[in-house]
């Protein structure tokens, strides 16, 4: 059985380990196909028990491999790219998580001939539940092919244009710690009408994933869902109304609107 490395993730932090996991748990990959990087070992040793390959030499750890996915923090990417690119070969695909880090600036320190796609996946990933889009040039656009195909084993996958791509990552990636603020909230509602910490937990997340669960099954507007839950002076749209005049929707959109505008001053 061979155990040649397949895919290297440079920076495996929170998210670059989620991605890796997902491809485990997927079976798209075993765990001795995976190296992952990172400057201080101490954060791997789990990783390490799980039987992924870790180390902190990344011109090593993406030599000979299939698919690069850089995933280190914006500040750290310019270095990291001069870093790696004698060690690339066109042939190799790179894919970058960084936000805010354009093709056009990716291109600039692995030159013209290294395949690059951009991907942002989010931490659901971990679970096969992402939500990942990508972007490409149209040089590269067979290249995105294989790309899309690894990330539809963990999760759903969506092209976009790459001037979308900071709207993706406040929506797509920002967005699971909304929902999960959301939740929280919720569950502190059901305390305060009279469940176990525990149950108002279990009850508001196992709801939200069935809401989430009839728009993606069904394909209708959420208003459309709404409706066949609200009847008139009931109790469903009291709450609802209490909720929007109390700013629910312009709280949701005022902070997905607020990330994208930070995200594109990261890199």
């Amino acid at each position: 059985m061979s155990t040649e490395t397949k895919l290297t993730i440079v920076g495996a932090g929170n998210l670059g380990l989620a991605i890796a996991r997902g491809l485990v748990e997927s079976k798209a990959l075993r765990s001795c196909e995976i190296k992952l990087t990172r400057r201080k070992l101490q954060g791997l040793e789990n990783a390490a028990g799980e039987g992924f390959r870790v180390g902190n030499d990344n011109p090593a750890a993406v030599a000979g491999v299939d698919t690069v996915i850089v995933a280190v923090e914006p500040h750290q990417l310019d270095a990291v790219l001069d870093e790696i690119r004698p060690s690339l070969t066109p042939e190799q695909i790179v894919v970058s998580v960084v936000s805010g880090a354009t093709l056009s600036a990716i291109r600039s320190h692995l030159g013209d001939q290294q395949a690059i796609v951009r991907a942002m996946p989010n931490t659901a990933i971990e679970i096969r539940q992402s939500m990942t889009c990508i972007a490409v040039d149209d040089k590269d656009a067979e290249s995105a092919k294989s790309i899309v195909e690894l990330f539809d084993h963990v999760g759903r996958t969506l092209v976009i244009d790459e001037e979308q791509m900071a709207a993706a990552t406040a929506l797509g990636a920002c967005g699971v710690a909304f929902f999960l603020r959301a939740v929280r909230a919720a569950s502190q509602g059901g305390i305060e009408i009279g469940f176990s910490s525990a149950d108002a937990l279990t009850l508001a997340s196992q709801t939200a994933l069935g809401a989430a669960g009839l728009l993606l099954a069904r394909g209708q507007h959420p208003e459309r869902e709404i409706d066949r839950v609200t009847t008139p002076r009931g109790c469903t749209i009291a709450g609802l109304n209490r909720m929007e005049h109390e700013g629910f929707s312009s709280a949701m959109i005022k902070g997905i609107t607020t990330s994208a505008g930070k995200i594109t001053g990261l890199y």
